[in-house]
């Protein structure tokens, strides 16, 4: 059964055409992300489908009693409520219930009221517990407490906090109300790293189906199963995650290339047979294929090669006009010539980085640094380096000072205490994650001559047009521009300043998925500098040569060598190893406390864990010494290959152990 089903959607803005003819449905349990370029429309269709717009044109049918929770990208979520209040909506009938307890617990008192209150009671009771009245509390903490809310903001009423508080509220809202359908545009950008993987792990046990739209390829990889690409065509579909997504579509789009190149190299043999044959003695028969070449070549030229090929001219000749006059030889063969490759590839950006000089090999250390302002410090960085070429990522919290360490390097926010040594040679590129060095003011064209004065007009206009501005769009005002066109905007300037240490602030966010990946492949290249603040786990983990986390217990910054997956299974282990080591302790103290004379199943068991102990401590061992070398990697790559396979082959070794063991010990 379908949740949503919609039928020739269309949707326009006066003249403007923003997507046409869409038809889908959404099953139970679906687990849906749109996907496609930026201003493609899929906010807008979101809307439509949540019912908050009206499509131009088409219909849109809901299964009857559908609860639909809708997130938009910026919520104005206005309430008088608390937090803490807002969140208990949801529970309202439950509350109700609680109440009625309570009067029936105060009327069982008296002796007078009987076995009728005793039975209501049990009743109400079973039902209550049945739907959770017991832990909707506990839920209501962890949903906030996931969605990176400190205990001391549950009290906070809305209309104290930020834009992005407010929509992270709204989704803890829509989280606890179980509805039908999720229907999230941009669920991930006002979260961190540790809110993004609560809320993967959330959505991975969701009972019910969720629509998204995400430009967040880790998110998706983990929270997904289906891809619906958007184009100007319409919807392609794809099976599988983010990464099956992308391999899929390259996928197609060689087998188009292949197809088109095979049919018009068929057209061209027909054309040649044609053109031998018109005057000879098989004129006949050249003019038979001459006629069906005229109505194939009106057919491709309306509706596209792939919607024709190996179609008969039945099922084709409701929808394509022909002309009455029979084309020339002459004109099948420029026609033909002058068919080109469909492709449903959007536009993508141009955008390359270059270094105008090289840079000494210390570009910054830090002495005895101390982050963040007077009376609010933020973390202890100590002495930190960074090296030439090195691409660190800095991750944390929100609110931990991830933005204020960028600040604090360009000295636009000086340090509570120690100093900031700047490299030789330096030429600093800054990509502000609020856009706050473009002027709203201004147009596009205007933000190009400031760094670029030399540049004549055109050559601003054709540079604006690599980074997807074309024609009248160069000359819009800064200030109407989305939060994914501002980005465009800052690479565009950034790639002027031949810089050689790039400190970007989250340069993926509102990028589309296309614009991502050329991004990240640019940066791959660039023969620099990186100090990298982004919640982007794909970005960080294709690009980080170290990871800088902000530990905001602490307030200290700490300094892990290696890539982000390796940082990540370092965390994971060290995880898995307090847990293990925790119940190990509650195994000793349990046979401390009783002792009786063991069986001979009893002692196997002992036995059996002491080996399982052992082989522990060798695997762990083994796996430090692994990472170790994954640190500080030889030159070879099949040899980095192999200790990469190593690694996870041991980490798995470990992983089916532990559980054992922890089997074990319960018995």
């Amino acid at each position: 059964m379908s949740l949503i089903t919609a039928s020739g959607l269309a949707k326009s803005f006066g003249p403007d055409d923003i997507f046409s003819n869409i038809t889908l449905s959404v099953p139970q349990r679906a687990r849906i992300a749109i996907v496609g370029p930026n201003g493609i429309g899929k906010t807008t269709l979101l809307r439509i489908l949540a019912g908050e717009e009206q499509p131009s044109a088409g219909t849109v049918s809901a299964a009857s009693k559908l609860r639909i929770g809708y997130l938009p990208q910026e919520a104005g979520f206005e309430s008088a409520h608390t937090l803490w209040e807002e969140c208990l909506e949801p529970f309202e009938a439950l509350r109700g219930q609680e109440a009625e307890l309570r009067r029936l617990e105060v009327a069982m008192s008296d002796p007078g009221n009987g076995r009728q209150v005793l039975e209501r009671y049990g009743r109400l009771q079973a039902e209550f517990e049945h739907r959770g009245g017991y832990t909707y509390i506990n839920r209501i903490e962890q949903v906030l407490t996931g969605l990176g809310f400190g205990r001391e903001e549950f009290s906070y009423p809305l209309a104290h906090l930020s834009g992005g508080q407010r929509t992270r509220a709204l989704l803890a809202r829509l989280l606890l109300s179980e509805p039908d359908l999720l229907v999230l545009d941009e669920p991930t950008n006002h979260l961190d790293i540790q809110a993004v993987e609560w809320l993967e792990g959330y959505l991975s046990q969701w009972n019910g189906a969720t629509l998204i739209v995400s430009h967040d390829r880790y998110f998706l990889d983990r929270v997904v199963n289906t891809i619906w690409e958007m184009t100007r065509a319409g919807f392609e579909v794809y099976h599988g995650n983010s990464s099956a997504y992308l391999h899929q579509r390259q996928e197609r789009w060689d087998r188009r290339q292949q197809v088109f190149a095979e049919e018009k190299a068929r057209l061209e043999r027909e054309v040649e047979y044609i053109r031998k044959n018109i005057s000879g003695q098989n004129v006949s028969q050249a003019r038979g294929r001459l006629r069906r070449l005229h109505r194939y070549l009106h057919a491709v030229e309306q509706l596209g090669l792939e919607a024709v090929i190996g179609k008969a001219w039945g099922t084709l000749s409701e929808d394509v006009s022909v002309t009455v006059s029979l084309m020339s030889v002459e004109e099948a063969q420029r026609r033909v010539r002058a068919l080109r490759e469909p492709s449903n590839r959007p536009p993508q950006l141009h955008l390359r980085l270059h270094s105008v000089q090289r840079s000494g090999e210390i570009v910054l250390r830090t002495r005895d640094l101390r982050v963040g302002y007077p009376g609010n410090p933020l973390f202890w960085a100590g002495e930190i380096e960074l090296r030439r070429l090195e691409c660190t990522a800095l991750i944390g919290p929100n609110g931990a000072g991830k933005t204020t360490f960028l600040k604090t390097i360009l000295e636009k926010v000086p340090p509570l205490e120690g100093e900031v040594e700047m490299g030789a040679s330096l030429q600093v590129g800054y990509f502000a994650q609020a856009h706050e060095d473009l002027h709203p003011e201004l147009t596009l064209v205007q933000e190009i001559e400031m760094v670029a004065p030399d540049m004549l007009p055109g050559e601003v206009r054709a540079y604006l047009a690599k980074f997807l501005f074309t024609g009248e769009e160069a000359f819009k005002p800064v200030s109407v521009l989305s939060g994914g066109e501002r980005g465009r905007l800052a690479l565009a300037k950034l790639a002027l300043g031949g810089a050689n240490l790039l400190l970007l602030d989250e340069p993926t966010n509102h990028l589309d998925i296309p614009s991502q990946e050329i991004l990240q492949q640019v940066l791959a290249d660039f023969e620099g500098t990186i100090l990298l603040v982004s919640h982007d786990r794909y970005l960080i983990d294709a690009l980080a040569t170290q990871v800088w986390e902000i530990d905001e217990t602490q307030e200290v910054l700490r300094i892990f060598k290696g890539s982000y997956s390796l940082y990540r299974a370092e965390q994971e282990a060290a995880s898995e190893a307090q847990r293990v080591a925790a119940e190990m302790e509650r195994t000793k103290t349990k046979a401390h406390i009783s002792q009786p004379r063991p069986s001979g199943e009893q002692r196997r068991r002992v036995k059996r864990l002491q080996e399982l102990e052992t082989l522990i401590e060798k695997l762990e061992d083994e796996l430090s010494g692994l990472a170790a070398k994954l640190e500080n990697p030889p030159a070879d790559p099949a040899v980095v290959h192999k200790l990469g396979t190593d690694y996870v082959r041991v980490q798995e070794e470990l992983d089916e152990l532990m559980h054992e063991w922890a089997r074990v010990s319960e018995e």
